[in-house]
C-alpha cells in the first residue's frame, strides 16, 4: 500500500462520519416533540410525552407545517376540502376497504369519534378505495362504524400529498390547519393514551399561525 493511500484513509474516514453526523441533526431538528432538535415545541402544546401506550408510534414534529389541501367527497357527493375544518382539530384517516389493519382499528375510531366529537374535534376518516363510495359505506356498516361519516377520495391524490407510505394512516391537524404529528399503523384510537393526546390538542393555547 502506497503512503498516499494510507494518508487518504483517515481523511475519507473524517469526511464519512462528518456527514453522517449532519443528516442525523437534520432528522432531529424536523422528526420529535423538539426537546431532541433545534425547536422546541411551544409552552403548552402537544408533545412527544403523550405518545404513549396504544399511541405510543405517534411522532409528533417538531416544526408545525401546514397540512396539504386535499379535495374529497362527502357522502351525498358534495365536495370538501379540508380547510372547512379548520378552527377545530382533526384526526384525519386514510383507509381502505382492502386494507385489513384499517378493518381492525374502524371501530376504535368510530368510538373515538362518539365519545369525543364535538364543535372542537372530529375524526375525518377519508377513504382511498377506487372502488368508490358504495363499497365504502358497506366496509362501515360490516365494522360497525357508522358514528363516522363517510368521504372518499378515490384518486388517491390524499396519500401522495400526505407522503403517507402505507394504510392507515392517522394524522393529527390542529385548529390552525397545521400538522401535529402523525402515526402510521393502526391504533386503539379509543383507549385512554389517545383520547388524552385529543384532549391535549383540543386544549392547546391559541398558537402563533
Amino acid at each position: 500500500m502506497s503512503e498516499n493511500t494510507r494518508n487518504r484513509k483517515p481523511a475519507i474516514l473524517i469526511v464519512v462520519l462528518a456527514l453522517i453526523a449532519a443528516g442525523l441533526g437534520v432528522y432531529l431538528k424536523g422528526e420529535g416533540d423538539g426537546k431532541l432538535g433545534t425547536a422546541s415545541a411551544p409552552q403548552g402544546s402537544v408533545s412527544r410525552a403523550l405518545a404513549t401506550g396504544a399511541v405510543a408510534a405517534f411522532v409528533v414534529k417538531g416544526e408545525r407545517k401546514p397540512a396539504p389541501e386535499i379535495a374529497f367527497t362527502a357522502e351525498n357527493g358534495a365536495a370538501q376540502s379540508l380547510s372547512q375544518w379548520k378552527g377545530r382539530v382533526v384526526l384525519v384517516n386514510l383507509w381502505a376497504t382492502w386494507c385489513a389493519p384499517c378493518r381492525e382499528e374502524m371501530p376504535a375510531l368510530a368510538a373515538l369519534q362518539s365519545t369525543m366529537g364535538s364543535p372542537d374535534f372530529e375524526v375525518v376518516a377519508i377513504s382511498v378505495d377506487r372502488k368508490g363510495i358504495e363499497a365504502s359505506a358497506k366496509f362501515l356498516q360490516e365494522v360497525g362504524a357508522t358514528s363516522l361519516k363517510l368521504y372518499a377520495d378515490p384518486s388517491t391524490d390524499a396519500l401522495s400529498k400526505f407522503q403517507a407510505v402505507g394504510l392507515p394512516a392517522s394524522i393529527l391537524i390542529d385548529r390552525q390547519g397545521r400538522e401535529i404529528g402523525r402515526l402510521l399503523g393502526p391504533a386503539q384510537w379509543n383507549s385512554d393514551d389517545a383520547r388524552a393526546l385529543i384532549k391535549a390538542a383540543v386544549e392547546e393555547p391559541a398558537l402563533a399561525p
